[in-house]
């Protein structure tokens, strides 16, 4: 009997042959497949401009640097998400707050957003996190923000739609958005993440952060002597105009994920599928809340995470307790996420006290991620609810 994690990649033979293909040709780093992912992407999505980069966290991070982030500038995530979504304004010497969630949602919450910018009336930069794939609250977050720049994290998004109807990531409501492709999210590249835009001037900025800073257009060049020699172009000339990082994704990865985002639509269907038999075992339970099961919700979201919220003392069970009896179904948990106000090197950088994220706490106390990934069969479907049920009732 399989151990189930609560998420997994799908790999296919198509995938490994696409793969192999790529190894077996002239470039393997970043090359013309680079540049045939991104455009798929952007199309995919609806926005002009897509830049691949190594993981989410580069992602954030070179689109935190992008939108200006320095030293003494102040930027807004949610409070329930990674550490990365605080960490990236880090990178750049600024500094991160993060605001409280809705309940129903898990979203950033947007009267919980107006209060931290009375409070840090000097923020420019807000990330909204699409918790679980769900985009919510993103028109009410973009006009709290007024002329602020949004960056989006989308990492459990992608392939999902705003309440508009529009793809995320088609910038309806934000200045960047940020995807990822670790193995567990929607698609994979084994390690990977992008950033896209609208805006030409975002795109080239956060080509430059990707590698080392380096131009090599000629329209460009902040020295254009050093451009000619004897009225011919210098083939080696290029120009380090910022400082920036080696966050480059390779040809073998994009082949992955060019694959993969073929099946973008199939495995969010999958996904859907198995959140639908969750829904319909889980609904009638006591003691537990599903979070995001409105079906408005559920028609849109990317399906990243099945979330369950226990009443741990009205079961009986600490959430320690919960754990260990789903494995020994071999069943596996996981908590997303501790939130950031939580973790030690955070707490004395941000507003602390967790009386002020009340919705974000109440989700910590009882929160579960169930296992849902494209590969799980019917037969482990039905051992996550028989397990869930026989523990609960």
């Amino acid at each position: 009997m399989r151990s189930l994690n609560y998420g997994r990649h799908l790999i296919e033979e198509d995938d490994i042959d696409f793969v192999v293909s790529v190894l077996r040709g002239d470039l393997i780093t970043q090359g013309p497949v680079v540049e045939k992912f991104e455009a798929t992407l952007a199309e995919k999505v609806g926005a002009k401009f897509a830049i691949a980069v190594t993981s989410g966290t580069a992602a954030l991070h070179v689109a935190c640097l992008a939108a200006g982030m320095k030293p003494g500038d102040i930027g807004i995530t949610s409070a329930l998400t990674f550490v990365a979504s605080a960490n990236a304004m880090l990178y750049c010497g600024a500094r991160a707050e993060v605001c409280d969630i809705s309940a129903d949602t898990l979203c950033m919450n947007p009267t919980a957003l107006k209060e931290a910018l009375r409070e840090n009336s000097k923020a420019s930069v807000i990330i909204p996190v699409h918790f679980g794939g769900l985009a919510a609250h993103s028109r009410e977050i973009r006009e709290i923000a007024g002329d602020r720049i949004i960056i989006e994290d989308a990492s459990h998004s992608l392939g999902a739609s705003y309440e508009c109807g529009q793809p995320v990531g088609c910038g309806s409501y934000a200045d960047m958005t940020v995807f990822s492709f670790h193995p567990v999210k929607p698609i994979t590249t084994g390690e990977g993440g992008a950033v896209v835009t609208n805006d030409p001037e975002l795109a080239r900025l956060l080509r430059l952060y990707r590698s080392h800073g380096i131009e090599r257009d000629d329209d460009r060049m902040e020295n254009p002597d050093g451009l000619l020699e004897e009225g011919e172009r210098r083939p080696w000339y290029y120009e380090q105009q910022l400082l920036g990082y080696n966050y480059r994704l390779t040809d073998i990865q994009a082949a992955l994920g060019l694959s993969q985002l073929g099946k973008l639509g199939h495995f969010i269907n999958l996904r859907r599928e198995i959140v639908q038999q969750y829904d319909a075992a889980f609904g009638d339970l006591p003691n537990i809340t599903i979070p995001q099961e409105s079906k408005s919700y559920r028609f849109r979201s990317g399906q990243h995470l099945y979330i369950v919220e226990f009443d741990f003392d009205k079961i009986g069970c600490s959430r320690l307790d919960v754990m260990k009896k789903l494995r020994e179904y071999n069943v596996g948990t996981q908590v997303h996420y501790i939130p950031v106000y939580r973790q030690p090197f955070h707490s004395g950088r941000m507003k602390s006290g967790h009386e002020n994220y009340p919705n974000t706490e109440i989700y910590y106390r009882g929160c579960l991620s169930l296992p849902l990934f494209p590969g799980i069969t019917e037969l482990e479907v039905e051992r996550v609810i028989t397990a869930i049920r026989n523990i609960v009732l």
